[in-house]
C-alpha cells in the first residue's frame, strides 16, 4: 500500500515535493505546543496548486491513508501535528496573492501566503487586512483560517472569520469545493465558509481564499495605564467599553509579563512611564482613527484610567514610542519561553470578568506554587494566562497541567470559553467536550461524517470522530 502511494505521490507532485526520508521531516511534523506528541508520517508533501492537493487527496484516500494539513506551524495546540502513518500536507508552497482588487477591498489568495506579506502588499493600495495574530510575520493565511486566529486588533475589526468572504477546499472525494462570494453581502443558502473557518484542516484543505480588505488606517495614537492592582485595571477595562470606546486595541498585562517583557527586549518601560517598575498591571490601547477623533477616544480612556486609581496615564502621538509597547506585548510569549517552559492558555471571558479570572489564576499560582502569567486582548476579554515551570524537576510539569486544567474550569464557571483564538487541536479535546456539550458534539460528528466519512483529514484534532458511548453500527 505504502508504495503504491508513494509512486502515486511522485507521479503528481514530482521528487522535489514529496519527502520520504525521515532526515528530512523535521519541520514538518508539530506545531509550537511541545506537549503535544507528534507522529512518524508516510511522507510531507509539499503541493504548489490546488490540482496538486486534490491529487494528493485522492491518492491517499484510495490507500486509506490520513491526511494531515499544515501551513507555518506556528499553531499552540498541536493541531498540525503528524500522526503515525500519515501523509503531511504541507501548503506553504502555494503562497501567490492572486488578485488584489482595490476598489471591492478584497483580495484573493493561496493558503501559504504569510499574513504579513499580504498586509504589505495591500498598504501599497492603502487598504489593511486586519486579523493580526502575535505570529503575524511568518504565519501562513491558511492557518489563520482554518484556526480562526485572531489578534491584537479583534475587538474593533473581528478575527480571521470576519475577514473570509469565500473559500475554495478539496474534500475527502478530491473534489473542489467553492463557497462565499465577492460581494459585501450574501446569504444564500448554508453559510459553508463559517463551516470550513476554524475547522483545523479536519474537514477539508483549504487552497483559495477570498479575503476582505478595510481601508489603511491612520497612524495610531497610544495610551499606557499603570495600576497599582489588577482590579483597577479591571474597572478601567469596564469602563471604556461601557462609555462606547472602540479602540483599535487594548491590552492587558500583569507584572509578571511585563517584567519579562523588558527583560526580553533589554528595555526600561518604566523609563516611558513613571511608576511602571512597581506595577501591578499595564493597559495599552491605540486608536487608529485619527487626530481628532483618536485624541477623543483616548481622552475618555484617560479620564476612566484616572477614575478607576491608574498610577500614571500617558498618551503620546509619538509613533516610536508607541511601537515601543507594541512590541513588548507581542514578544510576551515569547518572553515568558525564554525563562523557561511554559503552558499558555487562550481562554475568553466576559469582559467584566477580566479582572477575576486574572485574580483567580493568581490564586492558582499561589496554591500550587508556580508563577503564573496573564496577558491578554482586554477589548475582546481573550486572555493568555500562562503556566510557568521547570520541565527538569520532577513533578513540575503534572502541577503545571493541573492548574492549566484549573484555569480552563474557571473560564468556563465565568461564561467564558476554552478557547478564543488558538483552537482547541489535541490539547483541548476533552475540553471542547465539556464546554459544547453532548447535542453539540454530536453535531460535529453528524458534520464530520458527512464531509469526511472515512476520517481521512487530521484524525484525533478536535475530537474523537465517533462518540465512545455510541454504538459502532451507528457511526
Amino acid at each position: 500500500m505504502t508504495d503504491t502511494l508513494t509512486a502515486l505521490l511522485l507521479d503528481a507532485l514530482g521528487a522535489d515535493a514529496v519527502l520520504t526520508d525521515p532526515a528530512d521531516f523535521d519541520g514538518h511534523l508539530r506545531d509550537m505546543m511541545p506537549l503535544i506528541p507528534a507522529g512518524q508520517p508516510h511522507a510531507v508533501v509539499l503541493p504548489t496548486d490546488t490540482e496538486q492537493v486534490q491529487a494528493v487527496v485522492r491518492a491517499c484516500a484510495s490507500t486509506h491513508v490520513p491526511i494531515v494539513p499544515r501551513g507555518a506551524g506556528s499553531g499552540l495546540t498541536g493541531a498540525a501535528n503528524a500522526v503515525d502513518g500519515c501523509v503531511v500536507l504541507d501548503t506553504t508552497r502555494m503562497n501567490r496573492i492572486l488578485e488584489i482588487d482595490p476598489d471591492n477591498r478584497l483580495a484573493v489568495v493561496e493558503p501559504g501566503v504569510v499574513n504579513m506579506d499580504l498586509r504589505t502588499a495591500v498598504a501599497r493600495h492603502r487598504l489593511f487586512y486586519p486579523p493580526d495574530p502575535s505570529s503575524f510575520e511568518w504565519c501562513t493565511l491558511g492557518g489563520n483560517i482554518a484556526t480562526n486566529a485572531g489578534g491584537l486588533c479583534c475587538g474593533k475589526y473581528g478575527v480571521t472569520a470576519d475577514a473570509v468572504l469565500g473559500l475554495e477546499a478539496v474534500l475527502a472525494d478530491g473534489t473542489l469545493l467553492r463557497t462565499g462570494r465577492r460581494t459585501v453581502k450574501g446569504v444564500a443558502g448554508y453559510d459553508l465558509t463559517r463551516l470550513l473557518v476554524g475547522s483545523e484542516g479536519t474537514l477539508g484543505v483549504i487552497t483559495r481564499a477570498t479575503l476582505a480588505l478595510k481601508p489603511l488606517p491612520q497612524a495610531p495614537s497610544t495610551l499606557f495605564a499603570t495600576f497599582d492592582s489588577i482590579e483597577a485595571a479591571g474597572h478601567a477595562v469596564v469602563a471604556s467599553v461601557r462609555a462606547g470606546v472602540v479602540p483599535s486595541l487594548m491590552e492587558i498585562m500583569d507584572a509578571t509579563s511585563l517584567r519579562a517583557c523588558e527583560k526580553y527586549l533589554g528595555t526600561d518601560l518604566g523609563g516611558h512611564l513613571e511608576g511602571a517598575a512597581g506595577c501591578q498591571a499595564l493597559l495599552l490601547c491605540q486608536s487608529d482613527a485619527g487626530a481628532p477623533t483618536a485624541r477623543r477616544e483616548l481622552a475618555v480612556v484617560e479620564q476612566v484610567c484616572r477614575d478607576a486609581g491608574a498610577d500614571t496615564v500617558r498618551v503620546t502621538d509619538d509613533l516610536e514610542e508607541g511601537r515601543l509597547f507594541l512590541a513588548a506585548r507581542r514578544v510576551c510569549l515569547t518572553a515568558l519561553e525564554a525563562q523557561g517552559a511554559c503552558l499558555t492558555e487562550d481562554v475568553a471571558i466576559p469582559r467584566t470578568r477580566i479582572a477575576d479570572l486574572i485574580t483567580g489564576c493568581a490564586r492558582i499560582s499561589e496554591r500550587i506554587g508556580l508563577p503564573v502569567a496573564v496577558v491578554g486582548h482586554a477589548g475582546d476579554g481573550n486572555m493568555h494566562p500562562t503556566v510557568l515551570y521547570d520541565d527538569r524537576t520532577p513533578g513540575q510539569l503534572a502541577t503545571a497541567q493541573q492548574a492549566f486544567d484549573e484555569i480552563l474550569a474557571l473560564a468556563l464557571s465565568m461564561g467564558g470559553t476554552i478557547t478564543g483564538e488558538h483552537g482547541v487541536g489535541r490539547l483541548k479535546r476533552d475540553w471542547l467536550e465539556r464546554e459544547a456539550g453532548p447535542i453539540a458534539m454530536r453535531i460535529h460528528r453528524d458534520i464530520k461524517r458527512a464531509l469526511d466519512p472515512g476520517n481521512l483529514f487530521n484524525p484525533g484534532a478536535m475530537f474523537t470522530p465517533h462518540d465512545p458511548a455510541e454504538p459502532r453500527a451507528t457511526a
